[in-house]
């Protein structure tokens, strides 16, 4: 998948001696707004630091999974019609987590579709 593609880049670059604010610029420059956070590349950074390169992204002492609005836009983009289960599953993450991300953002559903309330 694209995201263990990205993952493995950081570790890439972690080991060229990067900076965590130095691959995020790389991954922008290349990816747009397709590319993760400079506070995600942080992270992964401080993991790698760490001595932990599992790319998989498991996180230890059941720590919900993190994930970026623009991961839940592009699947609202992608078929607006799913529910917040269906969005939990293919991000790996609660319905709770959707929900509250939703409200965030500034979404409901009308007519069975996710739309901006503003």
């Amino acid at each position: 998948r694209a995201k263990f593609s990205l993952r493995e880049v950081l570790i890439f670059c972690f080991n060229m001696k990067k900076s965590a604010a130095e691959a995020h610029r790389m991954l922008s420059n290349t990816y747009g707004e397709a590319a993760i956070s400079e506070r995600t590349c942080c992270e992964w950074f401080q993991r790698f630091k760490n001595g932990n390169f599992d790319v998989e992204g498991r996180h230890s002492g059941g720590r919900e999974k993190v994930f970026e609005d623009a991961e839940l836009e592009a699947l609202l983009d992608q078929a607006s019609c799913q529910n917040q289960e269906e969005l939990a599953r293919s991000l790996g993450v609660t319905q709770q987590a959707i929900s509250k991300r939703l409200k965030v953002m500034g979404m409901i559903q009308e007519q069975g579709n996710w739309v901006s309330y503003e």
